[in-house]
């Protein structure tokens, strides 16, 4: 495979004091127990369980569930059409940093630090249960939408986690998807929280920091959701997640 380097956009816009009152709130990041991002591709026969459990998984309000689909099976007849060059390589740099070179679809990184098959309901719940690190998802999260913008905020550390990034992953609740060739030909498959792009919102040091990101800067044909993640590290050599939260947008 070749490897790609990711290209996303990047902003940071800076809160306006009292400017946080919310039209719309979800909870601190404390109540969410997990971050799963599925690592799935429509070019994959093994994948459509592990979209359909993913799917259920994104019910969990403690759960935020997302799909991040790969371009690597692309030639085995159809072309991807959600997939990023920019997903496959974030798949393989947490490979690299966990140094078992194991991408494969399909998975599911547990909180930026296990993953497990996508499909195997009973080991994603146990990676949930059994396998987090000290710090993962620890860090509370609190998203609003107010005067056409996502205001983000994310509050002090409690621990010695303290020097992260922050992103924003503009999201596509349901994409469903007609796969006319290749290992799933004559399927319709639903893809949940499907990630559209990575928008680095900036770094983040332990201290309370908050953004206001315009809607109108996200908010293309088909994004009807957000999420944000803190985590350590960075695209090239991603590490625990720290927090996340999500919100829907319409």
């Amino acid at each position: 495979m070749r490897r790609r380097r990711l290209t996303s956009a990047l902003f940071a816009i800076p809160a306006m004091a009292g400017f946080l009152v919310a039209t719309i709130v979800v909870g601190h990041a404390s109540e969410r127990r997990a971050l799963l991002e599925l690592f799935t591709s429509q070019g994959c026969s093994s994948c459509p369980a592990a979209d359909k459990l993913l799917g259920e998984l994104s019910a969990d309000p403690t759960l935020v569930a997302l799909s991040v689909p790969v371009d690597y099976w692309d030639y085995l007849g159809w072309k991807d059409t959600l997939a990023s060059p920019g997903d496959s390589e974030r798949q393989r740099a947490y490979a690299k940093v966990r140094g078992d070179r194991q991408v494969y679809t399909p998975q599911i990184v547990v909180n930026g630090a296990t993953h497990v098959l996508g499909s195997d309901r009973a080991a994603v719940e146990r990676a949930i249960a059994t396998d987090q690190k000290p710090g993962a998802m620890s860090v509370p999260i609190e998203l609003s939408i107010n005067a056409g913008a996502l205001d983000v905020q994310v509050q002090s550390a409690g621990s010695e986690h303290s020097a992260a990034e922050v992103w924003l992953c503009p999201l596509a609740k349901a994409v469903t998807v007609a796969i006319d060739r290749g290992e799933n030909r004559g399927r319709t498959i639903t893809y949940h929280n499907v990630v559209r792009s990575w928008l680095k919102l900036g770094d983040w040091s332990g201290t309370k920091a908050a953004w206001s990101v315009p809607l109108a800067q996200f908010e293309t044909d088909g994004i009807d959701a957000a999420a944000v993640v803190v985590q350590e590290g960075g695209h090239d050599r991603p590490g625990l997640v720290l927090g996340a939260g999500y919100l829907p947008l319409q």
